[in-house]
This record gives structure tokens, C-alpha cells and sequence, in this order.
């Protein structure tokens, strides 16, 4: 592999978890903001290098799901399903682990290629919280780091796993929620119809779940897209629906 490959890494989580602090600790000076195409919402990019590697890392808004309630909420979650960062770092309050685990699901769902940041563990001991990080990564099935990063705490580790990552040296094997015999069925009779539009492009699990919830943002946005895939698409781009 290259080592000058850009790759792509995008930062997902709640609001007031760190994550535009640890954007900050990752790129210094060497970031930009602006707005996303056709959205009021700011989009912030920036670059490091780790051992001669450059990355690239999007800074997403901050949400607290990712079911397109809001145009920030649509902005991350189009961005991650669509864009396909090649690792989405999920930042998540130490302090607060329970609530801030919901989005760390939902992400999970999307893609298998994940890191999750426990950040503000320096607040997370003051309280007397205990974290086992590595058994938390064995019930996820993806990487689970904990940070802090206003004090540059375990910012090498990461890097090392994120290193690991594109690379190609980490097995995962996310957690996947199952839901009610009722939704699993309609999920499991939906997938084939919606690989046979997109193939394996984007998570059909996800798109058929977000279709029962009766998404229609993301319908919308499955008709642009399937216009530019192939010619079939485009013929029938148009009748999608459900």
C-alpha cells in the first residue's frame, strides 16, 4: 500500500463529548470549516500525518441519533452511509456511557469499520467510573479506546489503531441489535430487492430498517443516488419505493 493514500476518517458522536477537541488535538492549524452542499450546517475538515500516512478527518455534527430528525442529524448520517470514511470514529462521554452508547448502535449499524473514543476519562476516574475497555470492544466487536483529549491522553494509541485499521490488521464484528420476529421478517424480505438495486454499495440491513420507520429523507436521497449507480438504476429510479 501507497503511504502517501489519503484516507478518510470521519467524527461522529453527541454534542459537548470532546469530539471537536479531539478534531482540534488530531489536525492543529491544518483545517478549514464552511457549510455542507446545501445545508446551513458547518462542515469542518482537517489533515494529520501518522507515520508518513496523511489522513483526512470530518468533523460531523454533533447528534444524538441519526434518523434524519435534522438537517445535522441527515448531514452525519448520509455522510457515513454514503461517503463511506474508511473508519468512523465514534467520540463518546465516559461519564456518561449509557446514553451516549445509542448512537454508538446506530453507527454500528451502518458500518463495520469503527473505533470508539472514550473520552474525558480524566473526569470519568474523578467520579470513581471504571471502564473495562477491552471487554466493552469484545461485546461491540470493534476497537474501543479511551482518550482524553485535552490532555492528550491515549491519542497515541489510537493513532496506532487507526493505523491498524486501514491497514487491514483488525477483525471486526459489530454488534448488530435484533429486533421483533415482526420487524426481522420485513427486514429479511426487503434485502434482496434493495441488493439487487444497489448491490453491496451501501448496508442493506440498515436501508431496509430505515425504509419500515418510513424514512423519507432517505428515500429521496436512495432515488438521486440509484440515478447515478448504472443504467438499470436509472430506469428505475423513479419507481422506488414502499
Amino acid at each position: 500500500m501507497d503511504p502517501s493514500v489519503k484516507f478518510t476518517i470521519a467524527l461522529a458522536g453527541n454534542p459537548n463529548t470532546g469530539k471537536s477537541t479531539l478534531f482540534n488535538r488530531m489536525t492543529g492549524l491544518k483545517q478549514h470549516t464552511g457549510n455542507w452542499p446545501g445545508k446551513t450546517v458547518i462542515h469542518a475538515e482537517g489533515y494529520f500525518k501518522h507515520k508518513d500516512r496523511e489522513y483526512r478527518m470530518i468533523d460531523l455534527p454533533g447528534t444524538y441519533s441519526l434518523f434524519s430528525n435534522s438537517a445535522d442529524e441527515e448531514v452525519a448520517r448520509n455522510y457515513i452511509v454514503f461517503e463511506k470514511p474508511d473508519i468512523t470514529l465514534v467520540v463518546l462521554d465516559a461519564t456518561s456511557l449509557e446514553r451516549n452508547l445509542n448512537l454508538a448502535l446506530q453507527v454500528l449499524e451502518m458500518t463495520d469499520r469503527v473505533i470508539i473514543c472514550l473520552n474525558l476519562m480524566d473526569e470519568a476516574r474523578k467520579k470513581g467510573i471504571e471502564i473495562n475497555a477491552e471487554k466493552l470492544g469484545e461485546k461491540l466487536g470493534v476497537p474501543v479506546i479511551k482518550i482524553s483529549a485535552r490532555n492528550n491522553e491515549g491519542i497515541t494509541e489510537l493513532l496506532e489503531t487507526i493505523e491498524k485499521m486501514v491497514l487491514g490488521q483488525i477483525k471486526v464484528n459489530p454488534y448488530s441489535i435484533r429486533y421483533s420476529p415482526e420487524i426481522e421478517e420485513k427486514v429479511k424480505a426487503l434485502e434482496p430487492s434493495i441488493e439487487e438495486l444497489f448491490g453491496n454499495e451501501y448496508p442493506t440491513r440498515w436501508i431496509a430498517l430505515r425504509l419500515l420507520d418510513g424514512d423519507k429523507e432517505l428515500m429521496n436521497e436512495l432515488k438521486m443516488r440509484l440515478k447515478t449507480i448504472s443504467p438499470r438504476g436509472r430506469n428505475q429510479g423513479a419507481a422506488f419505493s414502499i
